[in-house]
């Protein structure tokens, strides 16, 4: 099982999306530990679809960044990186203001492939997406 990098910290991830969709998105990395990682975005009325609530690919970048950044804080000693070989994601809600938050949570955590869970809140705290990816280790 692969363990927390201790090189990789929410500092260091925050530098590492410069000029990258999850900095566009406006993406806050929150909190960092073993087996998880959590983050978070303020809607605005960029991140909305035409029909005013919140955009599912918004919900997906959230959420997939947080698993990704997960998976670099926990890459295996001999990995140099990864690549998604597949994504889920159920939507249970919106919202059209406010933050939403990720919370990524390790399922599998192997030498050739990681499997990440994620679930998102509203700002109420209500569960509005359940999303899962499997990660690729590259090395």
């Amino acid at each position: 099982m692969s363990k927390l990098r201790p090189e990789v910290t929410r500092e260091s991830l925050h530098e590492r999306q410069r000029g990258t969709l999850p900095e566009l998105l406006g993406i806050r990395i929150t909190d960092l530990a073993e087996g998880t990682l959590t983050g978070e975005l303020t809607v605005r009325r960029e991140l909305l679809a035409p029909n005013g609530f919140l955009h599912a690919a918004t919900v997906i970048g959230l959420a997939d960044t947080c698993c990704g950044y997960a998976c670099i804080a926990h890459l295996p000693e001999n990995a140099r990186s990864f690549t998604t070989i597949e994504l889920k994601s159920n939507f249970l809600g919106t919202s059209r203001e406010g933050t939403i938050r990720a919370v990524a949570t390790a399922v599998h955590l192997g030498r050739s492939t990681h499997v990440w869970d994620a679930t998102v809140f509203d700002p109420n705290g209500r569960t509005m997406a359940l999303f899962r990816c499997t990660q690729m280790i590259l090395t």
